[in-house]
């Protein structure tokens, strides 16, 4: 997942969209390829203030992009960078497949469960009873969310695209948890 975020200020909102969509228009012809899901467009327009005194009008556009081809991420962000966004965040690592990995650590969430309760009737001398009951605690915290910043207006040149295979942007493990409680009785 790649989160961007592009920001425009003028004098007023038309004049701060009007940049905007200027700008915006190069992006998605960058995002028109294989192997990029727009997940989230969003727009945002707003006064900008110093102080107490109007100072302009800011547009800013962010994306939620899901890169579906591993191949395209280093030319996908250089590309993106070259339209000079306020803010590029990312690539912020998910599983494929979510429910296979929850399913597995699930699985393992049963197994301590079951050996700590195992080992705690066993040192009272006892043995486990008939399972009550099992309780899903929490899972996987979704990523945290973030907000765009305040971006300084810089003028886009024709500059080349940056290298930015230096920058081991190579998958990152991603951790998937499950927590259960489980209730037993003990046994004589």
């Amino acid at each position: 997942m790649l989160r961007v975020f592009y920001a425009e200020h003028a004098k007023d909102r038309a004049g701060a969209v009007s940049a905007l969509t200027n700008r915006i228009t190069t992006v998605e012809s960058v995002l028109d390829r294989d192997g990029v899901e727009v997940r989230e467009r969003q727009l945002s327009v707003h006064d900008d203030w110093d102080g107490k005194r109007r100072s302009g009008a800011r547009a800013t556009q962010s994306y939620a992009l899901r890169i579906t081809d591993l191949t395209i991420l280093n030319d996908l962000i250089a590309a993106l960078v070259v339209v000079e966004p306020a803010n590029l965040v990312g690539p912020l690592w998910e599983l494929a497949n979510h429910d296979d990995a929850m399913r597995q650590a699930q699985r393992e969430a049963v197994a301590v469960a079951t050996r700590r309760a195992e080992s705690y009737v066993e040192a009272l001398g006892r043995r486990l009873g008939p399972l009550l009951r099992v309780h899903d605690g929490q899972g996987n915290p979704q990523p945290a969310s973030f907000a765009a910043q305040a971006a300084v207006h810089i003028s886009r040149s024709s500059a080349p695209r940056p290298d930015i295979s230096e920058l081991s942007l190579e998958p990152q493990p991603v951790f998937v948890s499950a927590t259960c409680r489980m209730a037993w009785t003990i046994a004589e």
